[in-house]
């Protein structure tokens, strides 16, 4: 059965929405608030996404219990290295995911992506690959601003940083989507090649 499709502004909403919460409480108030608050966020997204599409991408379900877990232990510990460190936590579970598939022959981020897309057997592995490197460069890249810098720019750079990385580095993928697309084969097709086969 197809999945909904929800509006681009939907998606970008929740998918956005929980950062911009987490960056505004914390600019109003501190980053346990903005914690809770985005704890909150990511929730409500994920119940919004359900309602609408009656489904959860897989990776934002991951993304939504490392966000509780992680986002649980800052606030009983009063901590802030743990939702700090969430997004190393993160990224480096979807790279070894991606990175393991690979060598055991499987390409999972059809799975990870909702398949948006039809690709041959070596557009996925290229793609699968250039991901896996991608959200390993993002975990080292987020414990090196955490740990580097403030608070305050660490937060920054979570909202207005990895946002915009992410979305220049997956339009760069474009070309190899284009270049390893295949094109989705509708059930009249399948009847007319199979009449003609028949033929044949």
């Amino acid at each position: 059965m197809d999945k909904t499709q929800p509006h681009p502004l939907f998606k970008l909403a929740t998918e956005l929405g929980p950062l911009l919460v987490f960056f505004f409480v914390n600019a109003k108030f501190n980053l346990f608030a903005a914690t809770g608050a985005f704890m909150v966020a990511i929730v409500a997204a994920m119940i919004a996404s359900y309602v609408v599409t009656r489904h959860i991408p897989i990776m934002a379900i991951v993304t939504g219990v490392i966000v509780l877990v992680f986002g649980t232990l800052t606030l009983v510990l009063h901590d802030e290295t743990f939702i700090k460190v969430k997004p190393t936590i993160i990224y480096g579970l979807f790279a070894a995911i991606l990175g393991g598939g690979l060598l055991f022959g499987r390409s999972f981020i059809a799975v990870m992506f909702d398949q948006m897309f039809n690709l041959t057997p070596q557009g996925w592995r290229i793609l699968t690959l250039r991901w896996a490197l991608f959200f390993a460069g993002m975990a080292v890249l987020n414990e090196i601003v955490w740990r580097t810098q403030s608070t305050d720019f660490w937060v920054n750079f979570k909202v207005f940083g990895v946002t915009p990385l992410t979305m220049i580095f997956a339009i760069a993928q474009m070309p190899l989507t284009k270049r390893y697309g295949v094109e989705p084969v509708s059930l009249e097709t399948s009847e007319a090649e199979a009449g003609d086969i028949r033929k044949g």
